[in-house]
This record gives C-alpha cells, sequence and structure tokens, in this order.
C-alpha cells in the first residue's frame, strides 16, 4: 500500500515531468514542493512508488518517471481539473459562435480544441441513424448535373452530387422534389433507406425521363443517407505529433496511420468508459489492443439532440492530464448548449 505522502509524491513526480521533461529526482521535489521532510524521507516514498511500479527510472542513477500505471493513478485519485481561464474560455467562444451547420460547428470545435491543448483534437460526429429528414432541395446545374441537398432535424445538411443525364423545366423539376419529399421529409434515416429500397426494386426503363431522374437521384440519396449511419470522426493537430515526436520511444507511425483510418480511434472511443461527469481516459498501454500503446486520449461526452457522442484529444502519455481534461469537457458543454440552442430554434 502507498501512503498517503507517497501519492502526494507520484503527484509532483508526475507534475516536474510532464513541466520539464526531465526525470525527477528526490531533492528536486524538497525544492518545489512543500512537504517538509528530507530527501532522504522522499526517496524512501519513491522506492515504494517504484515497488509499486508507479514510476520507474528510465536510466542508472537517474530520477524517476511515471509509468503508465503511474499516470492511470494519478488520473483516477490526484488530477485535479484546473479551471480554464477567461482567456481560454473566450478563445472557445471564439472558435464556435456564429457557427453554420453541424459539419461546420465540428471543425471549429476540432481547431479550438488542438490549439488549446497542442494535442491532436477529435471529435465524433452523433450518430444520424435516428435522425429525421427534414428539407430536401435540388438545384440543376447543367449539362444534366443535379446538386441534391439533403437537412435533418440534428441540423445536419449534406449535399451529393449526381448525374441525371437531362435539364428539366420548372414543371418536371417540381415533380421531382415533390416526389422526394413525399418519400424522405418526416421520416428517420432508416425510414427513408427502407423507402428508398421498395421504390427502386424493379425499375421501368419505360418511365419518363424526370422518372428515372428521381430514381438517380434517389441512389444518390440512399448513397448519403447510408453515410449518416456510419461513425466517423473529424480532426484536426495532427502535425502537434511530430512536433512531440520525442515523448514517443518508439515511432509515430501508428498513430498516425489510425488518424488517416479513424476506425481504430472509433473503436477506441466507443469503449472508453465515462465518469459520472462524463469524462474519460485511456492511458498508454490500455491501448495496446489498438496498436496505441504509447499514446493517450482523453475525451468528454457531449450531448447533440439526444445522442451522445465524445470529443478529446490524442498524443503521447506525457501530457498535462489536469488541463487536457479541463478543456475536453468546457469544449464538450459549450458544444451541448449550442446544439441545443440550434435544435430549440429550429
Amino acid at each position: 500500500m502507498v501512503s498517503e505522502r507517497g501519492l502526494q509524491v507520484l503527484r509532483a513526480i508526475v507534475q516536474d515531468y510532464v513541466d520539464t521533461r526531465e526525470p525527477v529526482g528526490s531533492k528536486a521535489i524538497v525544492e518545489r514542493h512543500a512537504f517538509g521532510v528530507s530527501a532522504a524521507t522522499i526517496r524512501n516514498d519513491m522506492a515504494l512508488l517504484e515497488d509499486e511500479e508507479l514510476i520507474v527510472a528510465p536510466h542508472t542513477s537517474s530520477g524517476r518517471v511515471p509509468t503508465d500505471k503511474g499516470y492511470r493513478v494519478f488520473v483516477d485519485h490526484l488530477a485535479e481539473l484546473r479551471p480554464l481561464s477567461p482567456a481560454q474560455r473566450a478563445a472557445i467562444a471564439s472558435f464556435l459562435d456564429g457557427s453554420g451547420d453541424l459539419d461546420d460547428v465540428l471543425v471549429r470545435t476540432v481547431r479550438a480544441l488542438t490549439q488549446l491543448t497542442g494535442q491532436v483534437a477529435i471529435v465524433q460526429y452523433p450518430s444520424f441513424a435516428r435522425a429525421t429528414v427534414t428539407h430536401v432541395e435540388l438545384v440543376q446545374l447543367g449539362g444534366g448535373r443535379m446538386l441534391v441537398i439533403l437537412v435533418t432535424d440534428t441540423g445536419r445538411v449534406s449535399q451529393r452530387l449526381t448525374f441525371v443525364g437531362d435539364d428539366f423545366d420548372d414543371a418536371d423539376l417540381a415533380h421531382i422534389r415533390a416526389r422526394l419529399g413525399t418519400l424522405l421529409v418526416g421520416r428517420p434515416v432508416r425510414e427513408g433507406l427502407q423507402r428508398i429500397a421498395e421504390r427502386l426494386d424493379g425499375p421501368d426503363a419505360q418511365a419518363p425521363a424526370h422518372e428515372r431522374a428521381t430514381d438517380e437521384i434517389v441512389r444518390a440519396v440512399a448513397e448519403e443517407l447510408e453515410e449518416f449511419r456510419q461513425d466517423k470522426l473529424v480532426m484536426a493537430g495532427s502535425a502537434n505529433l511530430a512536433r512531440r515526436e520525442s515523448d514517443f520511444r518508439g515511432s509515430i507511425y501508428p498513430l498516425l496511420e489510425a488518424i488517416e483510418e479513424q476506425v481504430t480511434l472509433l473503436r477506441l472511443m466507443g469503449e472508453m468508459v465515462a465518469d459520472e461527469q462524463g469524462l474519460s481516459a485511456s492511458i498508454g498501454r490500455e491501448n495496446e489492443a489498438f496498436g496505441l500503446a504509447e499514446a493517450s486520449v482523453v475525451a468528454s461526452d457531449y450531448d447533440a439532440t439526444g445522442s451522445v457522442a465524445r470529443v478529446g484529444v490524442l498524443g503521447p502519455t506525457r501530457m498535462d492530464y489536469p488541463t487536457n481534461l479541463a478543456t475536453v469537457r468546457a469544449v464538450a458543454r459549450y458544444l451541448t448548449r449550442m446544439l441545443e440552442q440550434d435544435d430549440s430554434s429550429r
């Protein structure tokens, strides 16, 4: 068992190592922290922490650095979330205020988060499988090209270009728009996909041109709605990994690959267990199954009109956990309020 003072020594080691990137010795702890005991006593506490595998000596006769297990104990029991400064809160507001549709909001969110933390910022799209289509618009671009615009009650606006072969007069275009509205508007995404499948079952090659064009547009809409049901991420700040490459013992390639592929990060974030505040952290070797044993992810839940998703940061295990956790929590709360206000205004 580690004593209360031993845990406070662990806190000092984590904080000093994150601040300085240098292994922390007993003398430095005595000088920087008011423990009121000798360096010899601190060395005894450090020996017990080492026995518990919470700290380790990276080199012979060096100071100590936290292990992944040490970071976990620190986050679970010792980390006090640091309140954001007025300047940090103002930065979040300035990034997110005046946002447009949901895509714009989430892009702004990760830009704000990476600037505030210096880490790779990640935000999950909420699941749109239960979203309801509220509007379908068609815009002719000439040459048989048609831009199809979908809007849902979650605030998502989606556009897809499709080739329909002909340009149509206003009457035919209104007819196509009305058919699509009957098929989709006011219906959940799942139901819309089912109705599309029924319509496309057994197409009629002899149907009028506007009916065949409607089928082409419906196929494009089906592809777009399928994407609504797929989880995906928005990310920013990948260059921060290169800037902090010295914090990784091995290659940063697995992290870059995970960022590019997204599937790994989606699985990892989906399996993280949140506390009562909606905060979660997955540290170092806890991510070994995902090929990210040298990285940590901290995240906070946000609510998008009843669908819970996550926003967080990815970086090396040597990170400022209290500040990063406080920042993702603040951004998540601001994002939730924005989406609630947007939902109530519709």
